[in-house]
Parts: C-alpha cells; structure tokens; sequence
C-alpha cells in the first residue's frame, strides 16, 4: 500500500522540544550574565515554540479522499486536482550537498515548498506517491 500522509519525524520535533527545555533550564541556572540569559531564554522559547507548532501542523501533507491537504502553523488547505498547476522537484546545492524541495503551486498564485523536514522522507518518493494518486506528471485528470 502506498504512504498516504507525510510529516515531521516525531523524534526530531521532540529533539527539538528536549533541546529548548535544557536550554532554558541553562539559562535560568548556568548563565550567570543578564545579556546571556535573555539571549538564551529567547533562543530556548523559539526551539519550544518551533517544536510545538511543528506538532500541531502534523501531517504536513496528505492524500485524502476530499484532495490534497496541506497543513500549516496557522491553516489547512484543501486543494483539489483542479487547483494544482504544477507539482515539481527543484535541486540545488547547498553546504556541499544536494539539496530537493518539494514544491506545490497552485492556480492563483500559491506556492507551498516542502524540504526533507517537513515530509518525514525524500520528496522524490513523495512526488512518486503524488503521481499515483494522479495529483503530479502524466496521470493528471
């Protein structure tokens, strides 16, 4: 059977939240400049913060019978096959590696980019899985 939903691996995210909670009980503790413990109290708050939102907007994309659902911090979209214009890999290098994105451009304008993070595993098989479902390439209806 096909994946049908990608997100964010939950042991990153809970790394990620681990790693803010530890740097927050540093700054409180360990930390003894007034500069230092706001800088890191700040830096503590944005990893928990980042970890939490990134929890909440799980899964980031999936194949529903009702379309294509990606989900965000703040809203879900719910695109059908019609509102796709293109669904695409881009590739570039960056810090000596390949890096791809997942990129979802809609109709109107919209433009949704989704790196490894995000997804939980290699876009190309991620785009391979759109193509199935006839959402991306050829298969489109």
């Amino acid at each position: 059977m096909q994946q049908t939903e990608w997100a964010p691996r939950a042991a990153g995210i809970a790394g990620c939240g681990a790693a803010g909670v530890l740097m927050a009980i540093a700054s409180v503790t360990l930390v003894t400049d007034p500069p230092g413990r706001i800088l890191a109290g700040i830096a503590a708050a944005g990893l928990i913060l980042f970890a939490g939102m990134t929890w909440r907007a799980r899964p980031k994309l999936a194949i529903t019978p009702g379309g294509l659902v990606l989900r965000g911090w703040f809203r879900t979209q719910v695109l059908q096959r019609s509102d796709i214009k293109i669904i695409r890999i881009t590739e570039f290098r960056r810090h000596a590696r390949n890096v791809r994105l997942l990129e979802v451009e809609t109709g109107d304008g919209g433009l949704v980019i989704l790196s490894r993070w995000d997804l939980g595993a290699n876009p190309l098989e991620v785009l391979d899985a759109l193509t199935a479902a006839g959402y991306a390439g050829g298969n489109r209806r």
